[in-house]
């Protein structure tokens, strides 16, 4: 018996105290401090944001801190604000891009939640106004911008398999493998995988 208190015990600790969090994932976390330093930058409270960028203080806040992953709706309202693209913004949080990316070194970003995938083909890089993303969307997804990161950003989008519906300027494209719209992105747009399966594309984006 007297063998067993010490196990008895251990056992009653490990219920009294609960295992802690899991520690945020490291990207979330790299771009949880920039925001927060973007923020800072411009000296700006959490109300502040709240108001200029339509996000709730508390939604806000749990990105910042990196309790949990942001949306791509989410990052797009923030890089609105900020004057920044999406891949700006992500390429951030990363050493700067070297001339030459391979492909396992192209950062990859999920929004589980709207079964996108984004990889940053060629991130910004100084004194270049373009960048390359490819795009996955699972099938049924459907994501909706309210608003460009920066208003009249071209964008020339390829798609490479399955069927995408893109809506612009309250028109909608249906678009199939091969196909390529280009545009300049003023008022809200709405990205949806229209076919049976997975759509991917190319979007090549160019800074005004």
């Amino acid at each position: 018996m007297k063998r067993d208190e010490p196990e008895t015990k251990r056992d009653e600790t490990a219920a009294r105290d609960p295992a802690p969090d899991p520690a945020p994932d490291p990207v979330d976390a790299r771009l949880g401090r920039r925001l927060a330093e973007l923020r800072a930058e411009r000296g700006w409270s959490l109300g502040e944001l709240a108001e200029r960028s339509g996000v709730s203080k508390s939604t806000l806040s749990r990105a910042e801190r990196a309790e949990t992953s942001a949306t791509a709706a989410l990052l797009n309202r923030l890089c609105h604000v900020y004057g920044r693209t999406m891949s700006q913004l992500l390429s951030e949080v990363e050493a700067a891009p070297a001339p030459v990316l391979r492909a396992a070194e192209q950062q990859v970003w999920e929004d589980r939640a709207a079964g996108f995938v984004r990889r940053s083909v060629s991130p910004p890089h100084g004194g270049l106004r373009g960048e390359l993303v490819e795009g996955r969307l699972a099938a049924g997804a459907d994501i909706a911008y309210d608003r460009p990161p920066v208003p009249g950003l071209e964008q020339h989008l390829w798609v490479l398999d399955g069927r995408l519906a893109v809506t612009a300027q309250e028109v909608e494209h249906l678009l199939d493998a091969g196909d390529c719209l280009r545009l300049r992105v003023w008022g809200p747009t709405r990205f949806r995988c229209a076919g049976p399966g997975e759509a991917r594309y190319v979007l090549a984006v160019v800074r005004p």
